[in-house]
């Protein structure tokens, strides 16, 4: 765990915190009192990176409108980029999960890497505030953010740009189903346009929307029918 903490940055008075921060919620025993799993220092963390990333976006690129500061904040903040973050900070080593779990490649699944990743910064921040956390994600993100010399661009709008480029009608996104309760909804939509389709799911139909964009996107790309 010192190594870990020496990674990290950060000495921790309550280890505890960190402990649970790695702990997946497949680890938990019925019926054995537990700290808890990851899942609400991963609430709290999202909100924290958020904050710090977007307070370094706006001071690295001061002449850049909402709409660029926007995509490169997301560019940041994505599963993919958080899953870098926790394989290069070696959190993987520490994750406490259950051997079903294991065998099923978890260890290397980018949403829980991501997942972790934030539940760390969510302990960060419970043990040593904002500083703390603030020299984690200044450490790790600094030179991706300022590698950003070009906004990325969402895929929606990528999307739009090759149909453009191909002489086709932009792409349309329909809603195919919306299930589970309130306060866990699940939507689908599916992207289409003259070149193929494809459907994605999400949390929104935003995200649904724009991960339907980005798996469109590849097909074409790549050449494939959708």
């Amino acid at each position: 765990m010192a190594e870990l903490e020496r990674a990290l940055g950060h000495a921790f008075a309550d280890r505890g915190r960190l402990q649970e921060a790695l702990t997946h919620p497949s680890a938990l025993q019925r019926g054995r009192a537990e700290r808890g799993d990851y899942e609400r220092l991963e609430f709290l963390g999202d909100r924290v990176l958020g904050l710090v990333i977007a307070m370094a976006i706006f001071r690295e690129y001061p002449d850049a409108n909402a709409g660029h500061m926007a995509r490169r904040y997301n560019e940041m903040v994505r599963k993919e980029t958080l899953a870098e973050v926790a394989l290069e900070t070696g959190l993987a080593g520490h994750i406490r999960m259950s051997p079903g779990e294991r065998e099923t490649g978890g260890l290397e699944k980018p949403a829980i890497l991501a997942d972790i990743c934030e539940a760390v910064i969510g302990a960060l921040y419970l043990d040593g505030g904002l500083p703390a956390a603030e020299r984690f994600i200044g450490e790790r993100w600094r030179a991706r953010i300022a590698g950003l010399e070009k906004a990325p661009k969402d895929s929606k709008t990528a999307l739009q740009e090759w149909a453009h480029a191909h002489g086709i009608e932009p792409p349309e996104y329909e809603l195919v189903a919306a299930r589970g309760p309130d306060h866990a909804p699940e939507f689908t939509v599916r992207a289409r346009f003259a070149r193929g389709e494809a459907e994605a799911t999400g949390s929104s139909k935003k995200v649904a929307e724009r991960r339907a964009a980005e798996t469109l996107l590849g097909k074409v790309e790549n050449g494939r029918d959708g």
